[in-house]
This record gives structure tokens, C-alpha cells and sequence, in this order.
């Protein structure tokens, strides 16, 4: 629990610091409910606005705990405060801004904002109630979390465009969002990504032994017919580390140059009492069922 709340500080304060060194001297905001205390801080003072992000994300907290259990709400609500509080103290800690071309403030701002974000989400938390009603609808609706947050920052961009009559700073926190999620995914994902390869081969039996014995990497045959022709098969799949697909697809077309082989991305691998540890020790778990 206290590596989670270190996270949760760590991801807050990096968080506090894109937003108050870059974003707000440059005229961009957040999206969701960061996004709509920007544009109210900047009518009412920006000194209010983390007070204002307090606000607004208690009726989505609320929310979370009759849709989403206490167990989140107990993440969410370290996150918000933190940030909040590193937000107001962050003026006392630097005295100075950052002002430079927009390219500048995009990949920057919002590369560490994505870098605090990502640590925000790796501990089990979020700092935006549009993300708790992304969860909720998903779960009710079938939405997905990411097409509900960004019709939510599409409003938020929107609504800072027709209320300040200026759209150059929408236009730009929308890139910024773009550098946000994708610096996001790196941070969550991390630079060990997986990947989950499936090979279809009429010579599978050598293919699976040359992959268990020369590679020492684990597999799993699963049983599948061909849509036209109806004849069985069987099909290889393999959870890997993405410096070992080179390999992997040199082994199966030297054996097989014919072999279809498709390959995923994958964000996450759990392996029940090996969770937490490295996948790269984990793997040899896999067994061949």
C-alpha cells in the first residue's frame, strides 16, 4: 500500500508540474474534469483551480464508489488530492514558467504530463472523472474507456474554444491530448511489450519442438478448423517479449516458409502466482496443454 501511495505522490506531483509550468502559462488545458477547472480558473482565477478539480471530480468519485467499489474509490480519491495539493503548492516550489514555440510546449508538456498520468494509472488510480465515467459506462453500455474520455476532452475543447473566442489553445490541447495518451501507453506498457503470436502450419509439430527446445520459450496448441476446407488443425500460440519476434518468425519460415503467423500487441500478462514477478521469468510457465 505505501509503494501505491509513493506511485500515486510521484504521478500527482509530475502531473502538477505539466499543468502549472506549461500548460497554464501557455493558454492550453487538460481535458475532462481537469480540462473544465482550467477554463473556470481561468475566468475566476487560476489560483482556484485546484480547489475547482476537488469539485468537480467528487460527483464522478461518488459515482465510483456505488459503480465501481471502494477499492477504486481508495485510489482515485489519494490521486485527485495529491494532485490538487501539488498544484497549489507548486508556485511556492517553482518560481518560474515555461514559454517557448508551441511544438515546445506540446511534446514537452505534454510528454510529462502523459509520464505522471501513466505512474497515476500504474498504481490502480486516475486524476479525471471523465475516466470513472468512461468505467461506468463501459460497463453498463459497452462504450469503451477511451471513446467516452475523448468525446468527453472533445466537449471540454470545445467549450474553451466558444468561451475564450479563440480556437489556437483548443486546437493545441488537443495535440497535446494526442502526446498525452501515447506517452501514457509508453509508461503503462513499459519497454518490455509483449506480444501474442499464433502460427497456423501444417508442419506445427516441428515448429512447436524447434520453439520449446532452441528457443526455450513455452506454448500452448490449440484446435481449430479451416472455414472452407473443415479439416482440423492445429494452431500454435506463443506469448513472447518483442525482442524475441525476429527469432520466433525466422524459426517457423525456415521450417515452414508457408506458415500464416499472426501477431498482437499486448498491454498486460498475468500468470496467477507468478503475477508481479517479471514476465521474462514468469514465461517459463507456459506449458504446451
Amino acid at each position: 500500500m505505501l509503494l501505491t501511495i509513493l506511485f500515486l505522490a510521484i504521478g500527482a506531483f509530475i502531473s502538477a508540474f505539466a499543468i502549472k509550468i506549461f500548460f497554464i502559462p501557455n493558454d492550453l488545458i487538460d481535458g475532462g474534469t481537469v480540462g473544465l477547472a482550467m477554463i473556470v480558473g481561468q475566468i475566476v482565477g487560476t489560483s482556484w483551480i485546484p480547489l475547482l478539480i476537488i469539485l468537480f471530480s467528487f460527483p464522478f468519485v461518488w459515482l465510483a464508489t456505488k459503480h465501481l467499489g471502494w477499492s477504486f474509490v481508495l485510489h482515485v480519491f489519494p490521486a485527485v488530492s495529491l494532485f490538487a495539493l501539488f498544484l497549489f503548492i507548486m508556485p511556492y516550489i517553482f518560481s518560474t514558467t515555461f514559454h517557448g514555440d508551441s511544438i515546445e510546449v506540446v511534446v514537452i508538456g505534454g510528454g510529462i504530463l502523459g509520464v505522471g498520468v501513466g505512474l497515476i494509472l500504474r498504481a490502480g488510480g486516475c486524476l479525471d472523472g471523465t475516466e470513472i465515467l468512461g468505467l461506468i459506462v463501459n460497463k453498463q453500455y459497452g462504450f469503451t474507456v477511451g471513446q467516452v474520455v475523448f468525446f468527453c476532452n472533445l466537449f471540454v475543447f470545445g467549450m474553451a474554444g466558444l468561451v475564450f473566442q479563440a480556437w489556437h489553445p483548443p486546437l493545441l490541447s488537443l495535440i497535446t491530448y494526442v502526446v498525452v495518451a501515447r506517452t501514457l501507453d509508453f509508461v503503462i506498457v513499459g519497454l518490455d511489450e509483449t506480444k501474442s503470436v499464433m502460427v497456423i502450419s501444417s508442419k506445427y509439430k516441428e515448429i512447436e519442438e524447434a520453439i520449446m527446445h532452441d528457443l526455450g520459450i513455452g506454448l500452448t496448441v490449440m484446435y481449430g478448423r479451416g472455414g472452407f476446407s473443415k479439416e482440423s488443425r492445429e494452431i500454435l500460440y506463443i506469448i513472447i517479449e518483442r525482442l524475441q519476434l525476429a527469432d520466433v518468425k525466422e524459426l517457423v519460415y525456415r521450417i515452414d516458409p508457408s506458415a500464416f503467423i499472426a501477431i498482437e500487441n499486448l498491454h498486460e500478462v498475468s500468470s496467477g502466482r507468478h503475477r508481479g514477478k517479471p514476465f521474462r521469468k514468469a514465461k517459463r510457465a507456459a506449458h504446451h496443454s
